[in-house]
């Protein structure tokens, strides 16, 4: 129960969540025993769907992730995670310091697949829906391997989150040409053409292909993945800031704006960036959720957490995965005669 608002705005966003998914979806909030019951005693939508766990340690949104896992132990955060170790919860979900959740998520889940790090993954508005854009920051120097063990992720969630029985994949790179990127781009790109994998991978896309719709699931180091979704984020905010000003440069534009209110909204929305981020790649579903989430968004990334853990899309990892050794024999090239 962190991040900017806390349990004020959070708690709100459990009860919508409540109203949302059914009485078979039950909640464990960690977080200040008071604060939390005071809220909850103002949902009537939680009545009976709600237990409080006090935690007497709360993780600081600037605090170091190796302090975090030295002294976060009875923090919020940590509880929560625990939970889903232990089998208490199917899910956690956290606004607050995302280096600090990765950390004790991996700490005590521990990766499903040998990663440096869970991926942290967007989903980008397009003209037909969404795209699944992965890693957006938290592996910054990816190797051919790692790459295509994000496409492998990437598309298993994409099927579980959004619904779409055969995700495209899409490996993100300066041009649509064989010849052209660096050499772990290109030769992830020859594992996934070559290597057997049970994934319908489409080639290159470039960077103007993020919101076209074009595939499903874009594949990217952490670095430059996160370099495009803030260069996105500045965009979107900057058209946003744009059209504000232009509806309300004067008497006859504001009234425009009045009547097209609902349109405007509606575009908002799709401007908007994502609640949040699942960290894929663990032995349990752990989401995060931006630190200045409203309960409309605390609301959503709570229905993306219940569609993840209700689905086998952990399953589907795992058995890609168990493909991959033998995907990369299978990719590489053969030895030319005479050859050293």
């Amino acid at each position: 129960m962190g991040g900017d608002h806390g349990p004020g705005e959070l708690v709100p966003g459990v009860a919508r969540a409540a109203r949302e998914l059914g009485p078979d979806v039950r909640f464990l909030l960690h977080g200040d025993e008071a604060l939390l019951k005071a809220e909850v005693a103002r949902a009537p939508a939680l009545a009976g769907r709600v237990e409080v766990r006090h935690a007497p340690r709360v993780v600081a949104m600037d605090e170091k992730p190796a302090q975090a896992l030295r002294r976060g132990k009875d923090s919020s955060m940590w509880n929560a995670v625990e939970a889903v170790k232990t089998g208490e919860a199917a899910a956690a979900i956290s606004a607050g310091n995302t280096g600090a959740l990765m950390a004790i998520s991996k700490l005590l889940l521990r990766m499903s697949a040998d990663l440096d790090r869970p991926p942290l993954v967007a989903s980008l508005p397009t003209p037909t829906g969404v795209a699944t854009f992965l890693d957006v920051g938290a592996n910054v120097d990816c190797d051919a391997e790692r790459l295509v063990e994000f496409a492998i992720l990437g598309e298993a969630f994409h099927r579980a989150a959004h619904g779409v029985a055969k995700p495209t994949i899409g490996l993100l790179n300066v041009g649509v040409e064989e010849m052209k990127g660096h050499q772990e781009v290109r030769e992830a790109h020859r594992i996934l053409r070559e290597g057997g994998l049970d994934l319908d991978y489409r080639g290159f896309v470039e960077g103007d292909d993020l919101t076209s719709g074009v595939v499903d699931v874009i594949v990217t180091d952490g670095f430059t993945g996160n370099v495009a979704l803030k260069t996105a984020e500045g965009a979107a905010r900057f058209i946003r800031d744009e059209l504000k000003a232009a509806l309300t440069g004067s008497v006859l534009a504001q009234l425009g704006a009045v009547l097209a209110m609902p349109a405007l909204n509606r575009f908002k929305a799709r401007l908007n960036a994502p609640p949040a981020a699942p960290l894929l790649g663990l032995n349990g579903v752990v989401l995060k959720c931006h630190g200045g989430a409203s309960s409309r968004d605390f609301a959503q990334a709570l229905r993306v957490a219940v569609d993840l853990a209700r689905s086998d899309f952990a399953v589907e990892i795992e058995r890609n995965m168990r493909k991959l050794p033998a995907a990369l024999a299978e990719s590489i090239p053969p030895v030319a005669d005479g050859a050293p």
